[in-house]
């Protein structure tokens, strides 16, 4: 189930990555404090690579993203990364234990760790998305009205499954 939410949530976001134009691509826009669309989708995607990465050594640690640059300007690596994480994703069908390794202060080196798992942090890696997919939503409604929005982007599975229960009991 969690493996079939990310790829669907994945999907979506590649569905609105293939239809922006390469220049708002990378155009910073107000709506999202001056970053840029592809910063976005890149920060979102390099969370999956951390946890992909982390299948070898059992440790994820989001602090220590790529930041590549490429992924946020050019769309096709974009769409390919989304769909070399899909592939993981059907690959990776069981849980295994990580070490989550993280620094919530502001002194280099003073790093915590605490056992996790893959499903775990996938569903972080859920989280985290439609969050951002959340925020890419605003700006898309405000200044790239020309890209078409699947239904529920950005919203939460818990935020669908409250709405049409609210529908059905009105």
């Amino acid at each position: 189930m969690l493996r079939t939410s990310a790829k669907e949530l994945l999907s979506q976001l590649d569905t609105i990555i293939a239809t922006c134009s390469e220049e708002d691509f990378s155009k910073p826009l107000e709506e999202l404090s001056g970053s840029t669309f592809g910063q976005h989708v890149r920060h979102t995607l390099e969370f999956f690579i951390c946890l992909y990465d982390a299948r070898n050594d059992g440790l994820v640690n989001y602090d220590q993203r790529q930041h590549d640059t490429m992924i946020e300007t050019d769309r096709k690596l974009a769409r390919s990364v989304v769909a070399s994480i899909q592939e993981f994703l059907d690959r990776n069908t069981r849980d295994f234990t990580l070490t989550f390794e993280a620094n919530y202060s502001e002194i280099e080196g003073d790093d915590l760790q605490m056992q996790s798992s893959f499903y775990r942090e996938l569903a972080y890696n859920i989280e985290h998305a439609i969050h951002h997919m959340a925020l890419l939503k605003v700006a898309i409604k405000q200044s790239l009205q020309y890209i078409p929005l699947p239904e529920n982007f950005g919203v939460a599975s818990s935020t669908i499954r409250y709405r049409e229960s609210t529908k059905a009991n009105q």
